[in-house]
């Protein structure tokens, strides 16, 4: 069978994916779990590099146990000085690209949008999106080759 059927059914069966479509499921679920506790605070008043670091922790943790369990299918024990000190390493690149892009965006905002609280939230928070979904890729690909590899091991086949 050929065609764009026949390509979806191969899609549909690749391990890649698979693994590609539960890591943007996991990653949904931790960027609005961040996103959430990120306009929260940023509405409260907390800073928005005191934001990036909370949502940044409230997201990682369901984060991680997706990433490994389900999208990379990895259980027991783990390699910590790969999986562990690999995905803080991820992680805290990950938050300080947040970090920064959120505090030149407030900073921009405050001088533009002083009196509109709720229109500089929502920005800031959409910039915390923005800069979330510029490293969705380079983090899957990261995940991928240097944390939730074999390391050399060798799978059973399926």
């Amino acid at each position: 069978m050929t065609g764009p059927t026949a390509f979806y059914r191969r899609l549909k069966d690749s391990r890649l994916a698979v693994k590609v479509t539960r890591y943007a499921i996991g990653s949904a679920v931790a960027l609005l779990t961040s996103v959430i506790v990120f306009a929260l605070l940023l509405d409260a008043g907390v800073g928005t590099t005191a934001d990036s670091i909370l949502a940044f922790i409230a997201g990682a943790l369901p984060n991680w146990i997706l990433n490994r369990r389900w999208a990379w299918e990895r259980t027991g024990e783990m390699d910590v000085s790969r999986e562990v000190i690999g995905y803080t390493l991820i992680s805290l690149i990950a938050l300080a690209a947040s970090s920064a892009g959120t505090g030149w965006t407030d900073a921009l905002l405050r001088h533009h949008l002083n009196h509109d609280h709720s229109l500089r939230v929502l920005l800031v928070s959409l910039a915390y999106v923005v800069v979330q979904g510029l490293l969705f890729v380079a983090k899957f690909i990261a995940y991928d080759a240097l944390v939730f590899t074999d390391g050399g091991r060798v799978r059973p086949a399926d």
